[in-house]
This record gives structure tokens, C-alpha cells and sequence, in this order.
């Protein structure tokens, strides 16, 4: 028994060192290897070498003999671990880690794609919020405009109407005016005032200026003054007459004989004096010049719508004389007779009352 335990003690090294050769030359190749790990976390190289270690540093009881060599599992352990150690399993190792990575990498960017995509769908509904009220107040500016414009287009066709209807008024009432001128004149007056046109002249010695000189010329400016009335008629035929208002306070009260009407500073308020040209006390709100001479001469409101009358027949016939008329000659015919109507109601009194 004695022997027992020192061959006993004494053969532990030698299994020992036989089996910690071939462990720790599979410890030494599995260290460094990416086998496979067991639930504790570590390798199962290591988890044999600790096992190992720790049946060493138990020695086993006197008279009991553990049998050093390993198992024929550990011998695949070992080997498989050697294998594993040697690289065999290695290159599938890396890729499964790379193909983990990839999965993780594209997890991720599959969550940092759909959150920019979540911000780009978030920022294009707000665009497209501010384009539908952007939209809509075009709208209402578009519709104010479109009702604008009909209300534009509206007024303008009415004016135009309205315009077309006077145009057709006028041109109904010209027309009507030429079918009485037609009907009615005088075939004579008409014939010589044709004749005159063509050959326009201020010479009285014409049938056409005779006959109006006889007939409303000189009955309309025969005054009962007869030398001051010559002058007139001169200076009207030569168009140096002039007609202007007088002012209410501008003759002196001394400087006239007239009838008296108090007025301050010694100047009337109005005008009541004798007419150069009737020779009848009246209201003189007018006076005349004839030429250059600087003499005024005052006159009543009716000897004034007589000479008006007749200048303004006399201005008339120059514009046709100058070619300043552009109208038919029938409607110049009853314009010429229009303003010899006028000289026969002034010749008659017959005037406004602003003269």
C-alpha cells in the first residue's frame, strides 16, 4: 500500500504530463481560435483546460486510481477544437459577422431612410397646404377680376349704345332737317347762295350778299343815330369792331350825363345813361370801338344783340370764304338762313335777357 500511492503519485505526472501535453497543445491552438463558445461564455478549449486544472489540483483518494487519459469524447472535443483552432470553420465565422454587420448596417439605414422620408413627406404636405391657400386667394383675385371686367364690358357696351343711339338721333334729325330744306326753301335763295359758294366773296355787289344786306344787314343796323350807324356797319364789314363789358363802377359820376344812381367814392353802381346809337336812356352794360380811333361809345343791351347778330353772320360767310367749313353745302345753306332768322328777331327786340 505503501508503494500505492508514490507509483500512484508518481504515474499522475507522467499521464498528467502526457495528457497536458496534447491539452495544452490544444489549449495553446484554441486560445487563439474563434470556436465555439459554450453557455458560460467561454470556449470550450477553455472550459476543458479549466476542468483540467482544477481535476490536477485535486488529487484523487488514496487507493482509488482515476484514469488519466482522455475520453474519446474529449479526444473529439480536442480535435474538433483543434480543427476549429486550425481555420477550418474560420473563413464562415467572418462571413456570418459580416453578413450580422450588414444586416444591422441596413437596418439602420433602412430607419434613417424612412425618418428623412417621414421629413420630406412632412414638408411637402406643408408646401402643398400653403400652394392650396396660395391657390385659393389666386381664386377670389381671379373671380374679383373676371366680375370686374363684366361689370367693365357691361358699362362699356351700354356707352357704346348710348353713344350709336345719339349718333343715330343726330343723324336722323340732319336727315330730316335736309328733306324739309328740300321741301321747303326758296329754289332762288338756294340757286344764288349754290352760285356764291362756288365763287366765295365779301363783295355786297353779289345777288346773294345784296339781297341779305337789303333784307336783314341794313334794316338791323339802322339805328336812329344815322352817321354813328354808317360807322358801325363800316367797321363791321371790315372786322375792326369791338364789343366788351363795361364794369359796374367804372365810369366817374361827373364824367357823363346820365341819370343818377348814388354809389361810394363817387362812382355809380350801375350804368344808367343815354345809348350812342338810339339815343334813349337805358342800361348800359356794353360799349363798342370802332378801329383804333380809342373811343368807346356805350349801348343798351338791344342795339348790342342787333350788331352780334350780324357779326356773327359775317364771321360764318368768311370761314366759307377761307375754306375753314367742311360740310355739305345744303347744310351750310340753312345755317347761313339760321343766323339771318337771328338777325331778324333782334332786328324785331327780340334777345336774351343775360344781354
Amino acid at each position: 500500500m505503501s508503494d500505492s500511492p508514490a507509483s500512484g503519485v508518481g504515474s499522475v505526472p507522467v499521464a498528467e504530463d502526457g495528457q497536458a501535453e496534447s491539452r495544452e497543445g490544444a489549449v495553446t491552438v484554441c486560445e487563439g481560435s474563434k470556436g465555439e463558445r459554450l453557455p458560460g461564455g467561454k470556449p470550450r478549449a477553455m472550459a476543458s483546460q479549466v476542468s483540467f486544472e482544477e481535476e490536477s489540483q485535486n488529487p484523487p483518494t488514496v487507493g482509488h486510481w482515476k484514469p488519466l487519459m482522455p475520453s474519446k469524447g474529449d479526444k473529439e472535443e480536442a480535435e474538433s477544437g483543434c480543427q476549429d483552432a486550425g481555420g477550418v470553420h474560420e473563413p464562415q465565422s467572418t462571413e456570418q459577422l459580416n453578413v450580422s454587420r450588414l444586416r444591422s448596417s441596413s437596418v439602420e439605414i433602412r430607419e434613417k431612410g424612412s425618418e428623412f422620408l417621414r421629413d420630406e413627406l412632412h414638408k411637402a404636405q406643408k408646401e402643398l397646404k400653403l400652394k392650396d391657400k396660395e391657390c385659393e386667394r389666386l381664386s377670389k383675385v381671379r373671380e374679383q377680376l373676371e366680375q370686374e371686367l363684366e361689370e367693365l364690358t357691361a358699362s362699356l357696351f351700354e356707352e357704346a349704345h348710348k353713344m350709336v343711339r345719339e349718333a343715330n338721333t343726330k343723324q336722323a334729325a340732319a336727315e330730316k332737317q335736309l328733306r324739309e330744306a328740300r321741301g321747303k326753301v326758296d329754289s332762288i335763295l338756294f340757286a344764288e347762295f349754290q352760285a356764291w359758294k362756288e365763287s366765295p366773296t365779301l363783295d355786297k355787289s353779289c345777288s346773294f350778299l345784296d339781297r341779305i344786306y337789303r333784307e336783314d344787314v341794313g334794316p338791323c343796323l339802322d339805328f336812329t343815330k344815322q352817321e354813328l350807324s354808317e360807322l358801325v356797319r363800316e367797321a363791321v364789314e371790315q372786322n375792326t369792331l369791338t364789343i366788351e363789358p363795361v364794369a359796374s363802377q367804372a365810369v366817374p359820376v361827373g364824367k357823363v350825363a346820365a341819370e343818377e344812381c348814388g354809389g361810394p367814392n363817387g362812382f355809380r353802381s350801375q350804368i344808367v345813361t343815354k345809348c350812342a346809337l338810339s339815343g334813349l336812356p337805358r342800361t348800359c352794360k356794353h360799349r363798342i370801338m370802332l378801329g383804333d380811333s380809342g373811343n368807346y361809345y356805350y349801348i343798351s343791351p338791344s342795339c348790342r344783340a342787333r350788331i352780334t347778330a350780324v357779326c356773327n353772320f359775317f364771321t360764318y360767310i368768311r370761314y366759307i370764304q377761307q375754306g375753314l367749313v367742311r360740310q355739305d353745302v345744303e347744310l351750310m345753306y340753312w345755317e347761313v338762313m339760321r343766323l339771318r332768322r337771328e338777325m331778324s328777331l333782334a332786328k324785331l327786340g327780340f334777345y336774351p335777357s343775360e344781354m
